[in-house]
């Protein structure tokens, strides 16, 4: 998502703030035929991944199944380039967390300031790099698999869920870009010169990456925000929020006001998600007693997150918190969960974060969008990557 694109849209007229919101949003849901075909295939994603999880006892579910979100791209080209290299980094990252647990397992005060260096890292190499939201995955998974070192109780443990936490993204994210190659309309693109203004496809880092302080001080908010929600929810022993840690990362962008708008987007998604789960967990699953009853309920789900996400830039980000909520709030283990409590956390953590991240980027190193056509070039941190 670019950190211009509040102000994109504004130029263009396609603000909702200074349009009637009934209208536009009935716009941004109009049925297309491209939109019904990958919403079919997320729905047919996700359903396999619960399919597959639950007769193989893959653990992590619910990240199987919102994966299928994740990878699934407007474009095949797009979506296989971001299933290899979304495997491909996210190999490093779980091979990077095992080689740190070696000096940190069992060594809070070391393991601590290695989370912060690696998110300090994703975060920066998310805004160097031509290719971003590949380092902001690095960052990300290490990160988060460091945060859960204190509550596994033997190293081998640890290293198994790491492998299985692989396996459970690795095939989801392969099953997606099978689907949407077999599947996907191949998309016709108009020929058109180069315009000098366009990045070298070819170029690694973007042309300012080592002189515009700004990029280390976005990773240094994104960082202390994230870290404060951490440390705050550890202290007070309530480590069903940690929702908190993982949006301070996710709705970080350039600018303050894109990246409030984004917050937005998580918090209606993560408000629709989390009705979704406490409707499905208080109405339906105590009537539920076959797998095909599940697959009904989650291919419902998966429609009403995948349609939104396959919408506009402007609404997407909304369906993959909807499926991030639902997912995570149904399933802790290889069924349903029915304990009320998850919702409530999830949302709480949500909220959290939003309000922690909202406060750092309004008042430190307050950084305000751009609007020049280089500026709408870089994206660092997609909203359909994370």
């Amino acid at each position: 998502m670019s950190a211009t694109f509040v102000e994109a849209f504004r130029q263009s007229g396609s603000d909702p703030s200074d349009s009637d919101w009934l209208g536009w949003l009935k716009r941004e849901l109009a049925p297309t035929s491209a939109r019904k075909i990958r919403t079919a295939i997320i729905v047919a994603g996700a359903v396999l991944c619960v399919i597959i999880s639950m007769t193989l006892q893959v653990p992590q579910l619910a990240t199987s199944a919102y994966m299928v979100f994740f990878a699934s791209k407007e474009t095949k080209l797009l979506t296989k380039n971001t299933g290899v290299g979304g495997v491909i980094v996210l190999t490093i990252g779980i091979g990077a967390t095992l080689l740190l647990y070696k000096f940190t397992y069992g060594h809070p005060e070391l393991r601590i300031p290695g989370m912060a260096i690696a998110l300090f890292l994703g975060m920066w190499l998310s805004r160097i790099l031509v290719m971003g939201p590949l380092g902001f995955l690095l960052g990300f998974v290490v990160a988060v698999s460091q945060s859960v070192g204190e509550e596994v109780p033997s190293p081998e443990l640890l290293v198994r869920g790491l492998l299985w936490l692989w396996v459970a993204l690795a095939y989801a994210i392969a099953l997606t870009v099978v689907l949407n190659l077999f599947f996907l309309p191949d998309t016709k693109a108009a020929a058109r010169p180069k315009p000098k203004s366009e990045p070298d496809e070819h170029r690694l880092f973007v042309p300012d990456a080592f002189t515009n302080p700004a990029h280390v001080h976005f990773a240094l908010k994104v960082t202390f925000a994230a870290m404060f929600c951490y440390i705050v929810y550890e202290a007070i022993d309530w480590s069903g929020i940690h929702t908190a840690f993982i949006t301070c990362t996710f709705i970080a962008l350039e600018s303050t006001e894109a990246t409030l708008y984004k917050g937005t987007l998580r918090i209606v998604g993560c408000v629709i998600g989390g009705a979704l789960a406490l409707f499905s967990i208080v109405f339906l699953m105590p009537h539920m007693e076959t797998i095909a009853s599940l697959v009904v309920l989650v291919a419902c789900a998966s429609g009403i997150a995948g349609w939104v996400a396959a919408g506009s830039e402007r609404i997407s980000y909304a369906g993959l918190q909807i499926a991030f909520a639902f997912f995570y709030s149904v399933f802790q283990g290889y069924a349903p969960d029915t304990d009320l409590d998850n919702v409530r956390n999830r949302v709480i953590g949500i909220l959290f974060g939003l309000i922690v991240t909202g406060l750092v980027f309004k008042y430190i190193w307050p950084e305000r969008a751009r609007l020049t056509p280089a500026s709408l070039v870089k994206q660092p941190n997609s909203s359909q990557s994370t």
